[in-house]
């Protein structure tokens, strides 16, 4: 895959946005929180279509100041992410029946979220950035058949499956296919190892080997 630098950049942008609201929070509502354990370093695939879709996403776990209550904290972290200039929303969820104080924030399609509950000193910290691709769409170009009538080796006949391609016929050597929903989905025909499992990609077959069923496939070839 050809990346784009432009969208490369464009998601570094989102990504370094959310780490910087990240460390602010959790540096001041959850103080001593060890911030090597928040990984934002290189985004991750979120979505297999073609092009893939990827963004930066953390969760990261912080201890409450035992000083502090959970709507307090909460409080606080509404009034970081507004400051921000972040849209905030609050609410309340239940946990095992018990009160649970969230606090919502997005800007540029960048969420963040913020659980957190008198019932338990951890304070959970949530962030993703949008799904963007990092290339642009591109028409699969099928591959050059490996063997042909010309240059198969004397001796063999072009593979039956394949007719000489040696990728799988199905996938042409992606190893997957796009299915209806858009999604890449593992090839069936080659199991995913993109080569094609008759003649193991090398698109010819010994005659002297074939079995009687695959002789079926040669009844009008001259094996050469």
């Amino acid at each position: 895959m050809a990346v784009n630098p432009e969208l490369q950049a464009e998601l570094d942008r989102l990504g370094r946005s959310l780490r910087e609201r990240l460390v602010e929070l959790i540096t001041e509502l959850t103080p001593g929180a060890d911030l090597t354990a928040l990984f934002l370093d290189v985004p991750t695939v979120v979505e297999w279509r073609e092009p893939p879709l990827y963004h930066y996403a953390a969760l990261f776990r912080g201890m409450r100041p035992s000083e502090v209550p959970a709507a307090e904290l909460a409080a606080r972290a509404a009034a970081l992410l507004g400051a921000a200039g972040w849209e905030v929303r609050t609410w309340r969820e239940e946990s095992e029946g018990r009160p649970v104080c969230m606090v919502g924030g997005s800007r540029e399609r960048v969420t963040l979220k913020v659980r957190t509950g008198d019932h338990t000193s951890s304070v959970m910290f949530e962030g993703e950035t949008p799904a963007l691709p990092l290339s642009e769409p591109r028409e699969f170009q099928w591959p050059e058949p490996i063997r042909t009538e010309e240059t198969v080796t004397p001796g063999f006949v072009l593979c039956y499956e394949c007719d000489g391609l040696g990728a799988c016929s199905y996938c042409g050597g992606r190893g997957w296919s796009l299915g209806g929903d858009g999604l890449r989905h593992g090839c069936r025909g080659c199991d995913r190892r993109r080569y094609c499992l008759i003649c193991r990609g090398a698109g010819q077959l010994a005659f002297s080997e074939l079995s009687p069923y695959q002789l079926g496939y040669y009844r009008d070839r001259d094996p050469g």
